[in-house]
C-alpha cells in the first residue's frame, strides 16, 4: 500500500508537506535565498537520523528501567570538501557514569537498528513522473 505525502508551496522558498494529518514546514536558509523560517529539507533528513537513533536509545533504556534524564545522542557529520556530500555520520550515545557497563554494546546495537539508517543502507528505488491536469 502506497502512502501519500502532498507538498504545497505557501510562498517564497517554503515547501510544506502534509503527511498523516500533520504539516511539516520547510524553508531554505537565508544564505541560500530563503527566509530561514523553518528547517531546510536536508536538515530534516539529518534530524530524522539523529532522532531515530535517539528513539532506539530511549526504547532500550525504558525497556530495562534505565533513567534517560542524563542520556543524550550527539550526531556529527563529515563532508567531502570537493563533492560537499556527507561521507560519514558519527553517532555518539552519551551515557552517564551510572549507566550499566554490561549494556554499553547492546545500546549501540539497538541504535544500529534505526529504521532511517536501515533505509539509507538499503535505499528504495525512486520513480519520478509528472502529471498535467
Amino acid at each position: 500500500m502506497a502512502r501519500e505525502m502532498r507538498v504545497t508551496f505557501p510562498g517564497g522558498t517554503r515547501a510544506d508537506a502534509e503527511y498523516k494529518g500533520r504539516i511539516i514546514k520547510t524553508d531554505q536558509p537565508v544564505y541560500q535565498g530563503g527566509g530561514g523560517t523553518a528547517p531546510a529539507p536536508f536538515d530534516l533528513f539529518l534530524a530524522s537520523i539523529a532522532t531515530c537513533s535517539g528513539y532506539y536509545v530511549l526504547a532500550f533504556c525504558e525497556k530495562r528501567g534505565i533513567p534517560v534524564d542524563k542520556v543524550s545522542v550527539v550526531m556529527r557529520t563529515e563532508r567531502n570538501p570537493e563533492s560537499k556530500m556527507i561521507e560519514k555520520i558519527l553517532i555518539d550515545i552519551q551515557l552517564p557514569p551510572e549507566f550499566p557497563e554490561k549494556y554499553k554494546n547492546a545500546v549501540i546495537k539497538a541504535v544500529d537498528m534505526c529504521s532511517v539508517k536501515e533505509h539509507i543502507m538499503k535505499p528504495p528505488a525512486f520513480e519520478i513522473t509528472a502529471s498535467i491536469g
